[in-house]
């Protein structure tokens, strides 16, 4: 269905190229989607960064604020797309869904793939941070090695999880996020400003 490696493979190597130039380079799908879906959470990563510096401009932090709003709603609609995309890929094969229903699709667990590849590359800065004690550099090799198990394991698990679809013994629904709180028509604190306007 989805080789899980490419999408290691893909992940790991947009973050190695994305600190020099963000370029989406992916022209089919559901790559295109896999992507999009990393680029958001590139960029989540790095305003969540900015968010919590102390002696900056104010309205920098307003702006990271909402960029990471923005950002973060654009992540969910990418992992929806890949959602999407599967179970469309599913139907035109003709594959029945199974009975059993899988929690977790595999778009959250491509998002959650993602994240562990950002952190693995930010968390192999640290074991070789000039100026950081030898210490921190082996705490954070430490941990280089858990988010390696992780990633592997979740991997193996997205593995399992596309054969048990294709051989009709799951069955998974697209999980709608809803995020109230960029909607200017459900968010209260919006639509009551709107309102006395």
């Amino acid at each position: 269905m989805i080789d899980v490696k490419k999408i290691l493979d893909l992940q790991t190597r947009n973050v190695v190229d994305w600190h020099t130039k963000v370029e989406l380079k992916e022209k089919e799908l559901p790559w295109q989607f896999i992507e999009e879906n990393n680029m958001w959470n590139f960029s989540l990563w790095h305003e969540e960064d900015i968010a919590r510096i102390k002696d900056i401009d104010p309205m920098r932090i307003v702006e990271a604020k909402r960029n990471i709003d923005k950002f973060n709603q654009s992540r969910n609609n990418a992992m929806e797309k890949i959602d999407e995309w599967i179970l469309s890929y599913l139907d035109s094969n003709n594959v029945k869904p199974g009975e059993k229903i899988h929690s977790e699709t595999p778009g959250m667990m491509i998002d959650r793939l993602s994240i562990m590849s950002l952190k693995k590359y930010h968390m192999l800065e640290e074991t070789v941070r000039e100026g950081a004690s030898e210490e921190h550099k082996a705490t954070c090799a430490g941990k280089v090695k858990v988010l390696e198990e992780q990633i592997s394991d979740l991997a193996g698990s997205l593995v399992v999880l596309f054969s048990d679809l294709s051989g009709s013994r799951l069955r998974f629904k697209v999980y709608r996020q809803f995020k109230m709180y960029n909607d200017p028509n459900l968010n209260p604190e919006l639509y009551s400003r709107k309102q006395k306007n």
